[in-house]
């Protein structure tokens, strides 16, 4: 194999782990917030931002395996 061809390969697998995991986090963040405002509805106020920063925290992890491929 060539350079070329490892360096997209190379891309390729940071992606995809490094898209699998935080997706895994965000459904099981979102899964989690809404058992417990169905279990509490009255909660839902004081759940939501946390759950939103949970998600967005996650989410970054997958925004710095896409500038690592971008850099490679």
């Amino acid at each position: 194999m060539d350079a070329e061809t490892m360096t997209t390969l190379a891309k390729a697998i940071v992606m995809g782990v490094g898209g699998i995991s935080p997706a895994i986090g965000i459904g099981l963040i979102g899964s989690k917030a809404m058992d417990a405002i169905g279990r509490n509805p009255e909660a839902a106020g004081k759940l939501f931002v946390p759950m939103l920063l949970g998600m967005a925290f996650a989410e970054a992890i997958a925004i710095y395996s896409l500038v690592v491929a971008f850099t490679l």
